[in-house]
């Protein structure tokens, strides 16, 4: 039998923090977004406090120090390196394992036996990999991956699944659809939410009972295939997913911003090179880059300025040099002089982005692209193994003034060596 599993990491960034403190297991814990701006993850014991999703740090923080809820500033490093184990742990289990984001993975599942057997095996899981890395997983295992995601959730809500949730006979299936509100399908989006409703459409089960015209009328071709999933019909693919059209980094730079080229520069290069991964991750390429930067649009007191420059590479990249150089000699072309303006945020945008192969060459392309790729896979093969921007390009630097503001961030212990976790023995 066709069987999909949904291994999903619990309250991960919180998760990954309790690994290295283990006192505040029990205790509430919360993470925050970048320049410790707002609240973006919370712990089963936060979230009862009521601190919600998004809340802005200067906001919550007297109410946190009132309940002794700990903070964290985001330790990305940690965190992807902490996802990374999990997915290489769950390999042990299953011949396949898909990587559908950093705290969740489709594992394959097919063929495993009686129901009663794979739910045995799914808890075991469960409970080794929470074991050995620290960070505890939910499981949902069903005939396609809308209802095994829909199953992870039902583990992670009730204790009594012991961490693995299994929808494999249709009894199952139609007690599950009529639990689960339509809101939390995978697939569906917040703005068809309103629409739904207004049909009677309230429940993963009132959308399954739609004839089929209508879903592809309300919800597209892409949602007849959630609706087909969620009858029990496989048919959506990792593969097949739809690929990013656009990817951006970008950061909010800490006190009155940044003022000098050379500062600007080391940022707008390192945005570059993390647009260069994260499309090298994706198996994709990008037919065009932008960069902007503009200051403090909330202060009236100082000059203002906006930077936005955009360039098209007559072959779509994906090369870490291609991509920096680029996005470095635009800002050199758009400044103006060092101290005139202090610029708050900026970025790199790369869009329209396409699988990277195959592609549309160039007559006059001189590069030997072949050559580029082997030498862009090294350098992400060394920061896999090694860490995070061990090999860089020179213009990315090693300043902390553009870095973000994160004055409550963790060791990062698995990834540097001067973080590692030391022992005090008593003799």
């Amino acid at each position: 039998m066709l069987l999909f599993g949904l291994a999903d990491c619990n309250n991960f960034y919180c998760s990954c923090e309790r690994v290295f403190h283990p006192d505040l297991v029990g205790k509430p814990v919360v993470v925050l977004s970048n320049n410790d701006g707002c609240v973006i993850a919370r712990s089963e014991e936060s979230k009862r406090l009521g601190i919600k999703m998004g809340d802005p740090f200067y906001q919550v923080k007297d109410r946190l120090e009132q309940n002794g809820v700990a903070v964290f500033s985001s330790n990305y490093n940690l965190y992807g390196d902490m996802s990374r184990r999990v997915h290489t742990m769950l390999g042990r289990y299953t011949p396949k394992v898909d990587i559908y984001s950093i705290d969740e993975a489709f594992i394959d599942l097919s063929d495993m036996g009686s129901s009663e057997e794979i739910a045995a095996y799914g808890k075991r899981i469960v409970r080794e990999v929470t074991k050995g890395t620290g960070i505890p997983i939910s499981l949902g295992v069903a005939p396609t991956k809308t209802l095994a995601k829909m199953g992870s959730k039902f583990a992670k809500k009730y204790p009594g699944y012991e961490g693995c949730c299994l929808i494999d006979t249709e009894e199952k299936r139609e007690k599950a659809l009529r639990l689960f509100p339509i809101e939390d399908v995978w697939g569906i989006g917040r703005r068809t939410v309103d629409k739904l409703n207004q049909s009677g459409v309230h429940t993963a089960w009132d959308l399954t009972q739609m004839p089929e015209q209508w879903v592809k009328r309300m919800l597209t071709i892409t949602g007849v295939r959630t609706w087909k999933e969620l009858r029990g019909e496989s048919c959506i693919s990792i593969e097949e997913l739809p690929h990013k059209l656009t990817i951006c980094t970008s950061r909010s730079f800490p006190n009155q911003g940044l003022s000098a080229l050379a500062d600007m520069e080391e940022a707008i290069a390192n945005f570059a090179a993390r647009c260069s991964a994260k499309l090298r991750n994706e198996g994709t390429v990008c037919q065009a880059i932008s960069i902007f930067a503009y200051t403090n649009r909330f202060r009236t007191d100082v000059p203002a300025h906006y930077i936005h420059q955009t360039f098209l590479p007559p072959v779509p990249t994906s090369d870490l040099n291609e991509l920096v150089r680029y996005a470095v000699n635009m800002l050199r072309l758009a400044w103006t002089a060092d101290g005139v303006y202090h610029y708050k945020k900026a970025g790199v945008l790369v869009w329209n982005i396409v699988k990277a192969s195959p592609i549309q060459g160039n007559l006059f392309d001189t590069m030997d692209r072949e050559k580029q790729a082997r030498l862009s896979q090294a350098i992400d093969e060394i920061n896999r193994k090694n860490g995070h921007n061990t090999l860089r390009m020179a213009v990315q630097g090693y300043s902390k003034r553009w870095h973000l503001k994160c004055e409550y961030i963790s060791k990062q212990y698995t990834t540097n060596l001067n973080d590692i976790i030391r022992l005090n023995l008593k003799k």
